[in-house]
């Protein structure tokens, strides 16, 4: 049995957000995730961006995380060497009732203390010539961005154990009851008791606080399908171009990624269970006629995947709060712009910790930084002494994205690695050009069994029973 003063149930990035910010102060904290890896969840498939803050409704918890998130978000990239790009968005208007919308935008921002602008049309052409010519007018936001959601996550978590945190990875609860003050945790690996929980557990949430005895939270899985093109189309906008928000969300995105794709999405579909992840034909025929609206040059020959993420929706706004099940605190409902606000969450809770009772006493030794390397973006200079260095930076394992054995081996070293495929791709983007890892899987699949020390049938390609070999077809 492992003993802590606080349990964060979930390893997405309000959890390992959480974890980071915890792993500050002297108490001892862990993470329990139940998949093989952390950022399994919405955390995986999302849209990638890092909302400005104009659009929550002024007042909510949503309007204030993602001011706030924001701009630590920049912040946190900066130290924990993140790919983050400050892009802006713009919110387009092609009707009168629109114009009025984005006037509406425009008062919700400058409410949220968000830079905003509203752009003629003019103008917007001259910003982006791809877009729509029946485009009246955009709301503009210079703060927004786009990032690594994985990324993000990964560089978190990793902070908090280099800072003695402990990330409990294929440990889902399946218990939770309370004694004298003290939660009892069991999981499909271990017991773990902890003073106080702070739920993150994202679609499940609900069936978390249930285990502890709560009532009254109900999560409903929202699911939002995309396009991912190649690189081909990657810079055929270089800002995050939204539609009118409506009450279904905030419409169909289009925008390049940090990996120099473009992607097209989400629809927005309440979904038929929490792991309904499939794709429709319908559906996407949607999200392209919304797209072609929007960017009508966008040549959908060049899609190499589409995917769906799912978004935990527990109302109108976040829940983060102290429960009626005392000291244990869900975060739950945690939708858009739950990407953005995470790190602002993340210090909530803390405060909410301190709330009710636990001593916060900061860290003087707390490690701040992190650096990793992205041979691509080196200097040339640079890139031939590392070679120099280690050869295996000098070896290309994956061509569409340019990542080498050297990079993929950092990512096996790392304080919380992958066991996975996909978990690599995730943590460099090895997989995510053209070919989708038609090329590059494995060889990769060889530098990770290698690189582990585990016979190659144990490597899988995402969770657990993904498997990809199940034994020597031959004798050697």
């Amino acid at each position: 049995m492992k003993h802590y003063d606080v349990i964060i149930i979930g390893g997405g990035i309000t959890g390992c957000a959480a974890a980071y910010e915890c792993s500050k102060y002297k108490f001892k904290t862990a993470l329990l995730e139940k998949e093989n890896d952390i950022a399994c969840g919405s955390t995986k498939a999302n849209s990638a961006i890092i909302h400005a803050g104009y659009d929550p409704q002024p007042g909510t918890l949503m309007a204030k995380y993602n001011a706030r998130g924001n701009i630590l978000a920049h912040e946190l990239a900066e130290k924990l060497d993140i790919p983050l790009r400050r892009t802006g968005s713009l919110v387009l208007a092609f009707t009168e009732e629109e114009k009025r919308e984005v006037h509406k935008l425009y008062d919700n921002g400058v409410a949220n203390g968000v830079p905003v602008e509203i752009l003629s049309r003019e103008t917007v052409l001259a910003r982006e010539p791809n877009l729509s010519d029946g485009v009246l007018c955009a709301l503009w936001a210079p703060t927004g961005a786009i990032i690594s959601p994985w990324e993000y996550a990964a560089a978190l978590i990793e902070t908090a154990v280099t800072n003695g945190a402990d990330c409990f990875l294929d440990n889902a609860v399946l218990r939770i009851t309370k004694r004298d003050g003290i939660f009892d945790i069991k999981t499909t690996q271990d017991h773990y008791t902890a003073r106080y929980v702070i739920n993150a557990a994202g679609l499940y949430a609900d069936k978390v606080f249930e285990m502890a005895g709560g009532t009254g939270l109900t999560i409903t899985p929202v699911r939002g399908e995309y396009f991912l093109f190649d690189k081909t189309m990657g810079d055929i906008v270089s800002t995050v171009v939204f539609q009118c928000p409506t009450k279904a969300g905030k419409g169909v995105v289009v925008a390049p990624t940090v990996h120099g794709n473009l992607f097209a999405g989400p629809d927005s579909r309440t979904a038929n269970s929490r792991d309904d992840t499939a794709t429709y034909a319908g559906d996407l025929a949607f999200i392209r006629e919304m797209a072609l609206k929007s960017v009508p040059t966008i040549d959908f020959s060049q899609n190499i995947r589409n995917f769906a993420g799912l978004r935990a929706v527990a109302g109108d706004d976040f829940i983060v709060e102290e429960s009626t099940v005392k000291n244990f605190i869900n975060a739950a409902g945690i939708k858009s712009p739950g990407l953005s606000s995470a790190p602002a969450i993340a210090e909530d809770l803390v405060r909410i910790l301190s709330d009710c009772g636990l001593t916060l006493d900061k860290k003087g030794d707390f490690k701040d930084e992190r650096r990793v390397v992205r041979l691509s973006r080196l200097p040339m200079s640079d890139r031939d002494a590392l070679i120099r260095k280690n050869p295996a930076y000098g070896t290309v394992v994956c061509r569409c994205q340019t990542i080498t054995e050297g990079e993929i081996v950092d990512i096996l070293r790392r304080p919380v690695h992958p066991v996975s495929i996909d978990g690599v791709k995730r943590r460099c983007a090895a997989g995510m050009g053209r070919c989708q890892g038609g090329f590059c899987e494995p060889r990769i699949h060889d530098i990770m069994a290698r690189t582990l020390g585990v016979p190659m049938k144990d490597i899988v390609q995402d969770t657990a029973g993904s498997y990809i070999v199940t034994g020597q077809t031959k004798e050697d």
